[in-house]
């Protein structure tokens, strides 16, 4: 390998680490999930699973919360984190919707 070979290799290296960095930061910031909004009133969001409304929601139950739902990919121990039904957005570890799905 030459040496501007490995010159732009470890460039990239640091680079892409600056970069997962940045992602992992950003990810931890991400703005709460609206209750209010379309999508969470649509799929029931609410930010404390004992308020689910059990009328609309009947398979609801108060052992599923979103820390322990499949698209929930916050740090376990994380009071929120990032969940693939709302893109760009945090939700309550202790939340619950409709598109729950208990983790394996």
């Amino acid at each position: 390998m030459k040496n501007s070979s490995r010159r732009v290799f470890m460039f990239q290296v640091a680079a892409g680490s600056a970069l997962l960095s940045a992602v992992a930061a950003q990810a931890q910031t991400l703005p709460m999930v609206n209750e209010k909004d379309a999508q969470p009133m649509a799929l029931g969001y609410v930010a404390d699973t004992n308020k689910a409304d059990g009328k609309k929601f009947p398979k609801h139950a108060a052992t599923q919360k979103c820390g322990n739902c499949t698209l929930y990919t916050g740090k376990p121990d994380a009071p929120s984190g990032p969940c693939g039904i709302f893109p760009g957005k945090a939700v309550a570890a202790g939340g619950w919707c409709s598109a729950y799905a208990k983790k394996a």
